[in-house]
């Protein structure tokens, strides 16, 4: 394997966001934008709003801020990330997807399942951190599609089906976060399909991943999916779905009014490629203000809470931790285990005994 695999830039521009408030604002915005739609997931706009009022769903309920497999399945990729670089460290030698697969494994062991996979090793194929933590073993309406994949797929293999569901593309701002933009719209593919068998759901994958990276880098969101929509018509033939959904996004967002009818002219958010196109639209229409990114993405029929986590992740990388309305954090369900995650992705990698017990390697 290349030897330059885990590099990192020894330049940073002056606007990079490769900072420890940054990578939280990342997964704490993924986290909130995920709660907030998690309470109206499965209701239309017409039962949003008379519940909520015109303006729909704008904080959590008075149970607080429940994440759901989205943001629990976007922990994992990033469990199984820092484990492959331990691996790395340790070997020299790692096959990424391979011990992504087992983290994900893991994670369908919190939802009460034992599979048997071909490839898994017997015997400690359930330990680490995350697994022992009570707060992950409670399903959440989890992916019809992830759960059968993870269920048959043999380890470090693509799934075999045709689904191109937004379960791939919600939870990769992980590979965004560890790995340069190429490297991140490469793992970012391999990851979603793990489960998800369609290009469309592979694509939108690495493509939301490749531009978090090159948010970090320092490079605007605007310039960011333009640099990425020239990348996936380079590396693909079979980019034509996600490339229509981006580009369309883009369009609405200079020509449109930001509501929620426009929203939905994008789709339900139910595909890969549509819950991209929504998640970038809002983020691109609300530029730093968090509040009317995620309330944007929220508040119509469809998937809300994979819209809504993926226009968090992108305005709370932007603006980092410290600039996300305490109304979204406050409450927010495994908020410090998230902060942990993110802070140890920041890291990358950490020398000594501690960090190899948190990370094993596979």
């Amino acid at each position: 394997m290349d030897k330059t695999l885990y590099g990192q830039t020894s330049m940073q521009s002056p606007q990079s966001r490769r900072t420890p408030d940054h990578f939280k604002g990342c997964l704490l915005g993924g986290a909130a934008g995920d709660a907030l739609g998690y309470t109206v997931e499965f209701q239309s706009l017409e039962e949003i709003r008379r519940s909520y009022g015109q303006d729909g769903i704008q904080h959590y309920p008075a149970t607080g801020g429940i994440i759901s497999d989205d943001t629990q399945m976007t922990l994992f990729t990033a469990e199984g990330l820092l484990r492959a670089k331990t691996r790395w460290s340790h070997k020299g030698i790692v096959h990424i997807q391979s011990v992504v697969h087992r983290a994900y494994i893991r994670w369908l062991y919190t939802q009460g399942e034992s599979p048997t996979v071909a490839g898994l090793s017997q015997g400690k194929p359930y330990q680490g951190w995350l697994i022992e933590i009570k707060e992950f073993h409670v399903r959440r309406a989890p992916g019809l599609t992830c759960l059968a994949a993870l269920r048959s797929t043999p380890l470090g293999h693509n799934a075999v089906n045709d689904s191109k569901g937004c379960g791939g593309v919600m939870r990769v701002a992980p590979c965004g976060l560890f790995f340069d933009s190429e490297r991140a719209f490469k793992i970012g593919c391999e990851a979603a399909a793990i489960t998800h068998g369609h290009p469309t759901g592979i694509l939108s994958s690495g493509f939301l991943a490749m531009v978090i990276a090159l948010l970090v880098e320092g490079v605007s969101l605007l310039a960011a999916i333009q640099t990425t929509c020239q990348y996936l018509q380079a590396a693909s033939t079979e980019y034509g779905e996600t490339l229509t959904a981006v580009k369309k996004a883009v369009e609405y967002a200079s020509s449109k009014e930001a509501s929620a009818e426009t929203v939905q002219e994008l789709g339900a958010g139910w595909v890969a490629e549509e819950a991209l196109a929504i998640g970038l639209y809002c983020a691109l229409v609300a530029g730093e203000d968090f509040r009317a990114a995620v309330r944007l993405a929220v508040n119509h029929s469809g998937d809300s809470d994979s819209t809504g986590a993926i226009a968090g992740t992108l305005v709370g990388l932007l603006i980092g931790e410290k600039c996300i309305p305490a109304e979204y954090l406050e409450g927010l369900e495994l908020a410090d285990v998230i902060r942990e995650v993110a802070q140890d992705l920041y890291r990358n990698f950490e020398e000594g005994e501690a960090w190899w017990n948190k990370y094993p390697g596979s």
